[in-house]
């Protein structure tokens, strides 16, 4: 691995880093036998509408109206909603080490991330995001998602540095590639292990 010394700050991914997918696939699954929906219709409709909420175009509750509540049904937004937020968990190890990762090297870390913008508030709110997180480049707040080139110019006009002063860690190797396009020296998050592996060597190397 190169020499990462020069690292400035840090951008994190959330979903399938720090915290499981707000609205995976099989937290959608669940809920179609939860609420007995058609799942194939409930999937096609999400891909359909899903990038727009992704975008802050949508509310949750419009998003919903199109995926869901396009029959009548016998359960109420609201209901749905807090079966939507109670599938969001956080992973093992990752988020409690990079808290005190972060103590350690003071290096400034941002989020980078793709999530609608009810599901992102309940994430940031419910696992105290904060905690590591100096700001919040969230799609639902910029009006773009990744792997569009234009946010990443963004996150790198934000935090003002040059694209190979920033480390990324995503778990979606498409955005890894996405982001190294622009410079940026990009990591595919796998395990804890590696990503740790990694992180500790951009400590000593400060």
């Amino acid at each position: 691995m190169e020499t990462l010394s020069h690292f400035k700050i840090i951008f994190f991914d959330i979903g399938g880093v720090l915290l499981n997918n707000g609205w995976g696939h099989e937290s959608r699954q669940k809920a179609a036998r939860e609420f007995n929906l058609n799942y194939e219709e409930l999937d096609e409709l999400h891909h359909f509408i899903f990038n727009i909420y992704e975008m802050g175009k949508i509310t949750l509750d419009e998003y919903l109206e199109t995926v869901v509540f396009n029959h009548p049904r016998t359960f109420s937004i609201k209901e749905f909603k807090d079966f939507m937020f109670s599938q969001s968990f956080e992973l093992p190890y990752m988020l409690s080490w990079l808290i005190n990762w972060k103590k350690d090297c003071a290096l400034p870390v941002l989020s980078l991330n793709n999530e609608g913008r009810e599901l992102n508030k309940y994430r940031i709110e419910k696992f105290g995001l904060h905690r590591l997180f100096d700001g919040f480049i969230s799609s639902c707040e910029v009006g773009m998602r990744k792997p569009n080139p234009e946010i990443y110019k963004l996150a790198l006009g934000i935090a003002q540095v040059k694209p190979e002063e920033c480390g990324y860690f995503d778990d979606r190797l498409i955005l890894v590639n996405a982001a190294k396009k622009h410079g940026i020296q990009s990591f595919h998050h796998q395990d804890f292990e590696s990503t740790r592996f990694i992180l500790e060597k951009i400590k000593r190397e400060m």
